[in-house]
């Protein structure tokens, strides 16, 4: 296997920067910042349009779309396990909700990028001749599944909390 030298700086410096993007997130994590249920549906909302645009553009053919249900479907299931991760606590004085990362959650993120960057090697070196487009229509996908299934685990969690309350 012929790797050009620039390969592996590019790889080290996704690296780097990742570990220290990991390495603040890991300690902002503790702290507890304010949840607010009413602009939970604004991250889906917005990449949702973002998906239609890019559909749009460039709509999956045949399987495609199926491929891309599916990833929708897994998105929803990781997006839901994610979003049990957070921390959701209600202030007793105030009863304002908190939310407070959970290193689990952090990990779960990692792993799905680890995931993600596995199977995009294997498929440039299988030979399958997947269109990246394709590719890229069903990692949106999933992305949709996950951004919107884990806000809504999280909105209906801190609205029972409220209540109990």
């Amino acid at each position: 296997m012929n790797t050009a030298p620039g390969n592996w700086i590019s790889y080290a410096m996704t690296f780097a920067i990742l570990a220290l993007v990991l390495a603040f997130r890991w300690k902002r994590m503790s702290r507890a910042r304010p949840l607010k249920l009413e602009r939970l549906w604004m991250l889906p909302a917005l990449y949702a349009a973002l998906c239609v645009a890019l559909y749009a553009q460039h709509p999956p053919r045949g399987a495609g779309w199926l491929f891309c249900l599916g990833a929708l479907l897994l998105g929803a299931l990781l997006g839901w396990q994610r979003g049990k991760m957070m921390r959701i606590a209600v202030d007793p004085g105030s009863h304002a909700l908190n939310q407070t990362g959970s290193p689990a959650a952090l990990l779960f993120i990692v792993a799905l990028v680890a995931a993600r960057s596995g199977a995009r090697v294997a498929v440039e070196r299988s030979g399958w001749g997947i269109d990246p487009l394709v590719l890229t229509d069903v990692l949106m996908a999933l992305a949709l599944g996950l951004f919107t299934a884990m806000r809504v685990e999280m909105f209906l969690r801190g609205r029972r909390l409220l209540a109990a309350a």
